[in-house]
């Protein structure tokens, strides 16, 4: 069986450092591929794609307040910043940013209060979110930094679309559903949360014609298995080949795509992927020999 082996790693990649999601293969020679077919034998790479960014459109919701208890005064956006995010680490920020708007107390003790809160339910597979009552008179020992309310209230968590399925809820849903509640609200998710949005990775190649695929160029796809950061690796017990549409080519180009099928931001460019091409034409042309030999 003829087989050659082609790498691809860092020095292929034609977007450094913009995406890092597509790399270029370039032969010696233009060369001519007829009865051809390639596949992963092994990939490399870092666990360094975000789950919330600008570029995901998912990286905002928003909260409100009232002074009266009766009608909201204030929507505060919350503007999370490109990274991957756990949701303690959204909830750690939302109360950082409910200090920057004034919108805490502290208790007798110097412990910080939020009276919003998001946190993980594992036994009811969701994130649950949490809404506190504001009182309208003060708690001797604490200090608030707001005006307290002529009416007690609940401030509300406002969740967009996009954003919504990394908690789990429909899109543009509001919780409490109106400001005016005396007493503590909580809710759950009411789907299951999608924290990452890109759990699988797809790798395409240029040539390639995959008929049970869309794209067609598809030939592989990877689920980390590794935590954020760390390195993957993945052998595939079998190598699956891919048919190589006929014709000359001066290069392949290889390209990395997220679970909408969109060529995905990879923030660590240091990746190595190694694919074996074959001619299939030889193989049965072996198999044949092999069978005539045999049949003597």
């Amino acid at each position: 069986m003829s087989v050659s082996t082609i790498i691809l790693n860092q020095s292929n990649i034609v977007n450094l450092n913009n995406g890092n999601n597509q790399l270029v293969f370039k032969f010696p020679n233009s060369v001519r591929l007829s009865n051809h077919a390639l596949a992963v034998s092994n990939i490399s790479m870092y666990y360094s794609w975000y789950n919330i960014s600008v570029a995901l459109n998912n990286n905002i919701f928003q909260y409100t307040w009232s002074l009266d208890g009766t009608t909201v005064s204030s929507t505060f956006d919350i503007v999370i910043p490109n990274g991957t995010w756990n949701i303690s680490d959204i909830n750690g920020f939302l109360q950082s940013q409910m200090i920057n708007n004034n919108t805490y107390a502290i208790d007798a003790s110097g412990n910080y209060v939020y009276y919003l809160e998001m946190v993980v339910n594992a036994v009811e597979y969701g994130i649950q979110l949490n809404s506190f009552a504001v009182p309208t008179t003060a708690t001797s020992g604490w200090t608030y930094a707001f005006t307290l309310p002529t009416v007690s209230f609940t401030p509300q968590f406002i969740i967009p679309a996009n954003f919504n399925s990394i908690i789990g809820f429909q899109p543009n849903t509001t919780f409490p559903l109106t400001i005016t509640n005396a007493t503590n609200q909580s809710t759950i998710s009411t789907q299951a949360p999608e924290v990452q949005p890109n759990p699988t990775l797809f790798l395409t190649c240029s040539g390639i014609s995959n008929p049970y695929t869309i794209p067609s160029s598809i030939i592989y796809s990877i689920t980390p298995n590794a935590n954020v950061g760390d390195q993957i690796v993945f052998t595939p017990p079998q190598l699956i080949y891919n048919k190589v549409l006929e014709g000359t080519y001066d290069r392949l180009v290889v390209g990395w795509l997220g679970s909408d099928l969109q060529p995905i931001q990879i923030l660590d460019p240091n990746m190595t992927i190694t694919l074996e091409i074959r001619n299939t034409q030889q193989d049965i042309g072996q198999l044949t020999t092999a069978l005539i030999s045999g049949s003597k």
